[in-house]
C-alpha cells in the first residue's frame, strides 16, 4: 500500500494536479466575493447604462457568498475533478501501463484504495485552498461567519468529495475511460441538477450535503436531516468503494500487454 500510494502521490505531482486543480478551486473562491462586491463597479464601467440609470443589487452576506461559491465547486469543480482522475485505473489498462502492477502479487483492493486516497486528497486540498480564500476575501468585503460553522461547512464538504471521488474512481475501474466519464457525470453533476430540480420531495440524497454545509454558515441547518444525509452518503461511499475494488478485480484481464 506504502509503495502503491508513492506512486499515485508522484503521478499526481508530475503531471501538476497538485497545482492547477487548487489553483481553480482558488480562482472561483476569490472571484465570487470580489465580483459580486464590484458588480455595481463593473456594470457602471462596461454595461453602457444610459445616464440616470440605477439598478439595486440585494444585501449580501457571507452565508450568501459562501453558498455562491459552493456552486461554483459543484458545476466546474465537480467537473474538474471527474476529468483530473476518471481514468485513473482505466487508461492504465489501455495503454498497458497496468500490466506492471497487476503481474506482482498486490492486491485489488490495495490499487483502488490507493488512488482513491490520492483522488481524495487532491479534492479536498484544493477544496481547503479555495474556501480559505473565498473566506479571507468574504471576511473583508462582507463580514465574517464563526469559526466553528466555517469548519463544520469545510468538513461536510470534504466528506462530500470522499464521495465523489469514490464514485469517480470506481466508475473507472468499471468502464472504459469514455463511458466511465458519461457515467461519473450523470450521477454527479447531472444528478445535482436533478435533485436541486425535484429533490424537494427528500431530504436525506447525499447530494444535499454541500447545502447543508453551507446551512451551518447560515444558521438554517435542521440537524436531523443532516445527520441522516451523512449516513446515507457514508454508505454509498463504503458501496462504491466495494464496488470499484471488485471491477478492478474483475477487468484485470482487459489489461492490454
Amino acid at each position: 500500500m506504502n509503495v502503491l500510494l508513492k506512486k499515485e502521490f508522484l503521478e499526481s505531482w508530475r503531471s501538476f494536479k497538485f497545482l492547477w486543480i487548487p489553483l481553480i478551486f482558488i480562482f472561483f473562491g476569490v472571484t465570487e466575493p470580489l465580483t459580486n462586491y464590484y458588480m455595481e463597479d463593473i456594470l457602471s464601467a462596461v454595461g453602457n447604462m444610459p445616464e440616470g440609470f440605477q439598478m439595486l443589487f440585494p444585501e449580501l452576506t457571507a452565508a450568501d457568498i459562501l453558498a455562491a461559491t459552493t456552486g461554483q465547486y459543484q458545476l466546474i469543480g465537480l467537473i474538474v475533478l471527474i476529468s483530473a482522475f476518471i481514468g485513473s485505473v482505466s487508461r492504465e489498462r489501455q495503454n498497458g501501463t497496468a500490466t506492471l502492477l497487476y503481474v506482482r502479487p498486490i492486491s485489488a483492493m490495495s490499487v483502488f484504495i490507493s488512488k482513491w486516497l490520492i483522488a481524495s486528497f487532491v479534492g479536498v486540498l484544493s477544496a481547503v485552498l479555495g474556501y480559505a480564500a473565498s473566506m479571507y476575501y468574504t471576511a473583508i468585503l462582507f463580514g465574517g461567519v464563526a469559526a466553528s460553522d466555517f469548519v463544520k461547512m469545510l468538513l461536510t464538504y470534504c466528506l462530500w468529495l470522499l464521495l465523489v471521488m469514490a464514485v469517480t474512481v470506481a466508475m473507472s475501474a468499471a468502464f472504459q475511460t469514455g463511458i466511465a466519464a458519461a457515467v461519473a457525470i450523470i450521477l454527479l453533476p447531472f444528478g445535482l441538477l436533478i435533485d436541486s430540480a425535484i429533490g424537494g420531495f427528500w431530504v436525506w440524497t447525499p447530494w444535499k450535503l454541500a447545502n447543508y454545509g453551507v446551512d451551518f454558515v447560515a444558521g438554517t441547518v435542521e440537524m436531523k436531516d443532516f445527520w441522516t444525509a451523512l449516513f446515507v452518503a457514508v454508505v454509498v461511499m463504503i458501496s462504491f468503494i466495494v464496488i470499484g475494488i471488485f471491477a478492478t478485480k474483475r477487468n484485470w484481464r482487459l489489461t492490454k500487454v
